[in-house]
């Protein structure tokens, strides 16, 4: 049987620029893993992996220009945006280093042996250890930091989890390209190649999360495709866990008080949110509630004006721009939905930016309305005007899990004593992972109090793909219960050889 080609597209001009690799057959996926899981000793030593983390970091940073110009050639996503990916990267890939070398990670946790409690307590020691290989799905809209050698990746090989990523179609060359780089930085660390391997194909993806030695999957992507591998790693003879991040709409709420204060402030950000990117982010606004009357005609206009003068833009591949172009004239064709600025096509290779608009009591009618409130990939939005904060409220009850959620609030409203801006909090915080106030949800910054994930379908589990503690949906906890000092692992011994952070006895 011929294997199919996997080709490098210019999304562009739609044409094939290169072939790149093969799609990974059933035999290529059960090689591939049964490599990482013999290859999981070998990251067992903490300062072998902080070297590998930031070896992989250094050669990427190294082979910039080239990986630049290979992701801008298969995304569009241009030279700027894709060096700062490309740095968000390697400082991803540094800063788990930084993580595994701290050590507080593993929650060493000590319980000295107390027989004068009821019931009496035995010596207790906890502390976590590696699933083993994971499976990781890499996203289209961020070839780098979200892909072969983003944040799955590094906290999985972090953890000291080998990691086979299913490339995604969009950029399979720089796929090929950083894969390449990784496993040249293991090799350089004296680590075998295989800690990361690389496959492609729909099938490929689907045979790795079945594969009996694979232990944890971590995926980025649509919601269809990202439940249906969620209930496959369920149905598994032995069910795995499975953190995927799926949809969002990230609503925004613009209080009457912050529409009189900065109403065109408030639209003008609102536009280069939406836009940012070509609309192809995972937490772009696409649901904002905007108050009735002059000062929401005025933020809708700033907004207008905005959009309108944005060009047109190229999305990542010419499916997204077909299913974009069709979802923005089903939700337009609406009884009572508005289109200020037409969003849709913009050529024969690109889309035009553009919002919708519709009275809350509309979607509130539910129906052919609930399509308002399912996420548009690329760049639109749906203004929803509301007539009071109970209506408000009543939209915000219609919607399922987000990435998160934004406030637009007065100064008044922020500094005075708590009041309806504090039941705002209350609300949108049941249904988001990321609390925004007075600002825009779309950059995601790397750091230890970072939270990118939320209520389903935003996410399938209640961790984090970025930040330090993404590492923990890698790990399980084990306890040694009055084990031996000589027969405990390094990390619980008594005399604290690895010097690492713990709680002993509460303290």
């Amino acid at each position: 049987m011929t294997a199919n080609p996997v080709w490098s597209v210019d999304p562009r001009t739609g044409k094939q620029r290169e072939r790149v690799a093969v799609e990974a057959t059933a035999p290529d996926v059960d090689r591939a893993v049964r490599a990482a899981h013999a290859a999981r000793g070998a990251l067992a030593a903490a300062a072998s992996r902080t070297a590998f983390l930031r070896a992989a970091a250094d050669l990427l940073d190294g082979a910039a220009t080239r990986i630049v110009e290979t992701a801008d050639a298969e995304t569009a996503l241009g030279s700027a945006r894709l060096t700062g990916e490309l740095a968000r990267t390697t400082g991803q890939l540094r800063a788990f280093a930084d993580v595994v070398e701290e050590g507080a990670y593993l929650d060493v946790r000590i319980d000295r042996a107390d027989p004068s409690l009821t019931p009496p307590r035995p010596e207790l020691r906890r502390y976590k250890v590696p699933l083993g290989v994971v499976a990781v799905y890499a996203a289209s809209n961020f070839p780098l930091a979200f892909s072969v050698p983003g944040g799955d990746t590094a906290s999985a090989l972090a953890a000291g989890c080998p990691v086979v990523v299913k490339a995604h179609p969009d950029h399979p060359a720089t796929s090929e390209l950083c894969g390449e780089l990784l496993r040249r930085a293991a090799v350089a660390s004296g680590l075998p190649a295989d800690v990361v391997t690389v496959v492609h194909g729909f099938d490929a993806g689907l045979e790795l999360v079945r594969h009996p030695l694979v232990a944890a999957a971590g995926f980025t992507g649509s919601i269809r495709g990202g439940r249906a591998l969620f209930d496959a790693a369920a149905a598994r003879p032995v069910p795995i866990p499975f953190h995927g991040e799926l949809g969002s709409l990230n609503p925004v709420v613009v209080t009457p008080a912050a529409a009189t204060e900065r109403a065109e402030e408030i639209g003008s950000g609102l536009a280069a949110s939406v836009t940012l990117g070509v609309g192809q982010f995972c937490v772009k606004p696409g649901l904002v509630l905007v108050p009735e009357g002059a000062d929401g005609d005025l933020l809708t206009a700033a907004l207008a004006k905005q959009l309108g003068q944005t060009g047109p833009g190229v999305l990542l591949d010419h499916r997204m721009r077909d299913a974009f172009v069709s979802g923005v004239r089903e939700r337009a064709a609406l009884p009572g939905v508005t289109a200020p600025v037409t969003p849709g096509s913009g050529g024969e290779h690109t889309v035009a930016a553009g919002h919708l608009s519709v009275a809350a009591a509309r979607l509130l009618e539910g129906g052919p309305y609930e399509l308002l409130l399912e996420e548009c990939f690329g760049p639109v939005t749906v203004v929803v005007r509301y007539s009071g904060a109970e209506e408000a409220a009543a939209v915000l009850d219609r919607l399922g899990g987000n990435l998160s959620a934004t406030l637009q609030l007065s100064r008044a409203e922020t500094e005075g004593a708590p009041g309806p801006a504090a039941a705002l909090i209350a609300q949108v915080t049941g249904l988001a992972g990321r609390i925004v106030v007075n600002g825009w949800p779309t950059g995601v910054a790397v750091a230890p109090a970072q939270h990118h994930g939320g209520p389903y379908p935003a996410a399938t589990s209640h961790s984090t793909s970025v930040g330090g503690t993404a590492i923990e949906r890698w790990l399980r906890p084990v306890a040694y219960q009055s084990v031996p000092d000589a027969l405990l692992p390094p990390e619980l011994r008594e005399g604290n050889p690895l010097g690492l952070p713990r709680r002993v006895t509460g303290a």
